[in-house]
């Protein structure tokens, strides 16, 4: 099997690469900007394997994806490539046009130019995957789930941006064919995660006895997903699913923003204590504007269809998570200080 992927030098990128390198054994041409989330250290344990191939480039240069396609035939297009953190969504919305929306119509056109090259045979089993996100569906409800059918309601520039490329993808399906399979996964967390994200921002911040910044009071749940659960259902979605079809990928552990961080203070008076609870350091501060209140993503079809379930619970991947970045501060310290030196980024912060 020979994978391109997109943004494999970002988080969930990185673990697929990983996975499909390593365990799978399978040739993966990595297409990266290398922006300030793209880390090639996420990638070192497989960077001196002879499967694995390095492209630096801008998705949304379609001449040089063209190119790359051409070059490297590969059996199935991943695209993780795309500007991701909500908060800077807020403060700077230009780039996530240009990657999230005008980066995908790029790929989706260079892919298509390549696939018709293909024997009719080749044509069939091809697959184009586009990964994208829970948050294009909006603000839940106290007890609904978002279905692959639930209508699109984009709060920020960044679900807004992921819309639209959802719609990029299925269109290029439904009008020309091309064999596309749109995955909405929860949010996932794990290894090699950039320092600005919720959940290695608490950790980081708590290992360095700094404030936790929580936002409004907490209360905003969110569906939690470990990134090697995620990586398995993206190479069967790659695999098996079906062309024009939807997937939703979520771990079934919803969790209050400020039970999080109240967990990962306990891991840390556990495996780093401090002389003090770190729960103590837990500091609420304003919320930032169009914050959805609830995701919980219904992943039944990908369950029955697939055969694919989480395997990691909350406790047992936030442990893990905690664990790896108490392990491994090669890989994040160089990382600090373009994570806004440990607050939100773009936002204000003074304490409610």
């Amino acid at each position: 099997m020979r994978v391109v992927v997109t943004g494999g030098a970002g988080f969930i990128g990185s673990a697929l690469v990983r996975h499909l390198v390593g365990e799978a054994g399978a040739e993966v041409l990595v297409i990266d900007k290398l922006t300030y989330a793209g880390n090639l250290d996420s990638l070192a344990s497989v960077a001196g394997k002879p499967n694995f191939h390095f492209f630096r480039a801008d998705v949304t240069d379609t001449a040089q994806m063209a190119a790359a396609l051409a070059s490297f035939c590969p059996d199935q297009v991943i695209h993780l490539a795309a500007e991701s953190h909500v908060d800077r969504s807020i403060a700077e919305a230009s780039a996530f046009v240009q990657s999230n929306i005008v980066g995908t119509f790029s790929i989706l056109e260079a892919t298509r130019a390549y696939w018709m090259g293909l024997s009719l045979l080749a044509r069939t089993n091809f697959r184009f995957v586009h990964v994208s996100t829970d948050e294009v569906y909006g603000s839940l409800g106290d007890f609904d789930q978002f279905y692959e059918t639930t209508a699109y309601d984009p709060s920020s520039p960044y679900a807004a941006s992921k819309a639209a490329s959802d719609h990029l993808a299925m269109a290029w399906h439904r009008t020309y064919g091309l064999p596309v399979v749109v995955s909405n996964c929860s949010n996932n967390y794990g290894p090699c995660q950039f320092p600005e994200k919720l959940i290695p921002l608490m950790v980081l911040n708590a290992l360095s006895g700094k404030a936790l910044p929580v936002y409004g009071q907490g209360q905003n749940i969110r569906d939690w997903l470990y990134v090697d659960d995620h990586v398995r259902a993206l190479v069967l979605i790659a695999s098996r699913g079906r062309p024009g079809r939807k997937y939703n990928v979520g771990g079934r552990n919803e969790q209050r923003n400020i039970d999080v961080v109240v967990s990962i203070c306990a891991l840390m008076d556990e495996l780093h204590p401090a002389g003090m609870p770190h729960s103590q350091l837990i500091r609420f501060v304003v919320d930032r504007p169009g914050h959805d209140e609830r995701y919980a993503i219904d992943a039944g079809r990908i369950e029955c269809e697939l055969g694919w379930q989480a395997r990691e619970n909350f406790a047992s991947g936030l442990r893990k998570t905690v664990c790896w970045y108490l392990d491994n501060e090669w890989w994040w310290q160089p990382l600090r200080q373009q994570a806004c030196g440990g607050e939100r980024p773009g936002l204000l912060k003074e304490v409610v």
